[in-house]
């Protein structure tokens, strides 16, 4: 039966937000366990940095696209369907690896499609359901939350795939892995049914992320900025650290000792962080955070060993959620500026999602060409630190977003953004724009006249 979406202003997480994190824990679990692994397994065969460096990028390539056109199954109120349907794939996917096995690496651009889809899929039906059930006041909470359960996984998962992994002879360690993973999976399926669909939210806008540009002073332009450098940084570290960690050492086990002592790191942190940091404290909470995460990419320049890739990791787990937490929120708070972008929230999700998609690609890309030049540790660590610092650009472009609330108030209502389609609706808008004036950015959470009741 139909549930009210989450009260605006309140911190509690109710049922469906509770229930969508142990989705996204189901999830995290079955990626983690076999993922940490996945581009060793590939580089084992291959010995080939820039065929890993391929495959991640089709992987984005495909997530992008797969945003676009799932776009239109949330905005038809699927945002369910995509959860359950993302699961499946990758399922799917670690079906296949099991099939090929050893043959894997000669079907990378197929592996890499699909995990794009499996993992496209998944994130646009999960974010639209998150903003869906959080709120401004309680956002903060839940992604505290949700950084907690994915370093408690992340604790567990990596050194459990290792140990198995290490201890047991041949490929038979990582086959049972990606079988486990291929259990969880479905068993995400079963509980993703439980989450409430929304009504259809109208027509799909297929070219909203085009025509954001054409609207004047709208604050997604530095938003677009700051989220490509997000995702700049993020999947070329995703790929390259645990590789890093495996070729110093040489054991798969040692990569799960890291994996554990640096997620223990992160439990803490991601806990505390969601736990005190409040709105009014996101801009220098984050500039604190990507001012870190770029110091602590120097120590290799003075070698790169497992000390100082420790040194990384515990940096980085340390201050990433000073950087993550007011990132996501801020962004969601946006979508809920004003009744018009709640209304066509899949759209926006999928604006973020593309936005992110286009930095990973950009990184990814010069990860390939870095190293189809050059090799050389040198060049190497000068890479990841032009790499590394793209936070201190999402900051910077954040700043002006992350501002308390009376220092915002000023330019709230010129930079309220809307879509409309036609004449007759773009004047009505217009004419309730002096309503709206009041609404400073990240305030307006949607009642439930303007968020449709979930659905059963």
């Amino acid at each position: 039966m139909p549930s009210s979406p989450s009260s605006a202003g309140t911190r509690r997480l109710d049922g469906q937000t509770r229930l969508l994190l142990l989705v996204n824990g189901l999830y995290i679990t079955a990626s983690l366990l076999s993922g940490t692994f996945l581009g060793i397994y590939i580089w084992k065969a291959s010995r080939n940095f820039v065929l890993l460096g391929w495959f991640t990028l089709l992987t984005h390539v495909l997530m992008a696209v797969t945003f676009w056109i799932a776009g239109y199954l949330a905005k038809k109120g699927r945002s369910g369907t995509c959860i359950r349907l993302g699961i499946g794939v990758s399922a799917v996917f670690y079906g296949i690896v099991l099939l090929l096995g050893k043959a894997a690496v000669n079907y990378v651009w197929l592996l890499g499609m699909v995990q794009g889809l499996a993992v496209g899929l998944f994130w646009l039906g999960f974010n639209v359901i998150y903003f869906e059930a959080t709120n401004a006041a309680n956002r903060d909470k839940f992604n505290g939350f949700a950084g907690v359960t994915g370093s408690l996984v992340g604790m567990a998962a990596p050194w459990g795939s290792g140990y198995f992994i290490s201890h047991m002879a041949g490929e038979s360690g990582y086959r049972i892995i990606f079988m486990v993973s291929l259990g969880i999976f479905v068993a995400g399926v079963l509980v993703s049914f439980l989450l409430h669909n929304r009504e259809p939210g109208g027509q799909y806008q297929w070219r909203l992320p085009a025509k954001i540009w054409r609207v004047p002073r709208t604050p997604w332009r530095p938003v677009i900025g700051a989220l490509i450098a997000q995702g700049f940084r993020e999947t070329v570290f995703g790929v390259l650290i645990g590789l890093l960690v495996y070729i110093h050492t040489g054991s798969e086990m040692k990569l799960g000792n890291y994996s554990l002592i640096t997620q223990i790191v992160a439990f803490v942190t991601f806990f505390a962080v969601g736990r005190w940091l409040k709105p009014r404290w996101r801009r220098i909470g984050m500039l604190v955070g990507t001012i870190a995460m770029t110091l602590v990419i120097l120590p290799f320049f003075f070698g790169v060993n497992y000390t100082t890739l420790l040194i990384f990791g515990i940096g980085t787990s340390l201050f990433i959620p000073f950087f993550t937490i007011p990132m996501t929120s801020s962004v969601f708070d946006l979508i809920g500026t004003n009744e018009e972008s709640v209304r066509q929230r899949s759209e926006y999700v999928v604006l973020r999602e593309l936005s992110l998609n286009v930095g990973r690609i950009l990184g990814m890309t010069v990860f390939i060409v870095t190293l189809s030049i050059s090799k050389a540790p040198a060049v190497i660590n000068w890479m990841m630190l032009l790499i590394g610092s793209a936070p201190i650009i999402s900051w910077f472009f954040m700043r002006d977003r992350l501002a308390p609330k009376l220092e915002r108030d000023h330019s709230a209502a010129r930079a309220v953004p809307f879509f409309v389609q036609g004449s007759e609706e773009r004047d009505h808008v217009r004419h309730k724009r002096p309503a709206l004036e009041h609404i400073a950015h990240g305030d307006f959470q949607g009642n439930d006249d303007a968020r449709e009741q979930p659905q059963t």
